[in-house]
């Protein structure tokens, strides 16, 4: 079991910047995945961005040049750096983590957070 705990949503204004951030317990793998969704309101969930153990990085196109997501493996968190937000950002934030399975070849089940809100005003 792994848990996830989010932190640092809240209300800013377009342009204006949050800092997210998730910190990990229980069973973590020494290879996983780390990620951001994100549900806007009546909006299905989406992936923000992800981070692997080994520093991969990918981001979607929405957030590219905006948006950064580190992490620290000694700590097991990882964090959103949100710059120059727009309204179409808000929606509340997940993090997630997969773990891969070495005994079966391949990546285990997804853990998520409760989830932090994020709302931009315009």
């Amino acid at each position: 079991q792994v848990q996830l705990v989010e932190s640092g949503g809240g209300l800013v204004q377009a342009g204006g910047s949050l800092r997210l951030s998730c910190a990990a317990s229980g069973s973590i793998l020494r290879i996983n995945v780390m990620r951001w969704y994100r549900q806007p309101p009546g909006k299905q969930r989406e992936l923000v961005a992800a981070i692997t153990s080994g520093g991969s990085v990918n981001y979607a196109d929405s957030v590219k040049g905006r948006f950064t997501i580190s992490r620290d493996n000694a700590k097991n968190t990882v964090d959103l750096q949100m710059n120059s937000l727009k309204p179409e950002d808000t929606g509340v934030y997940y993090c997630n983590e997969v773990n891969y399975r070495s005994d079966l070849g391949r990546y285990g089940m997804d853990y998520w957070g409760k989830g932090t809100l994020v709302t931009v005003s315009s």
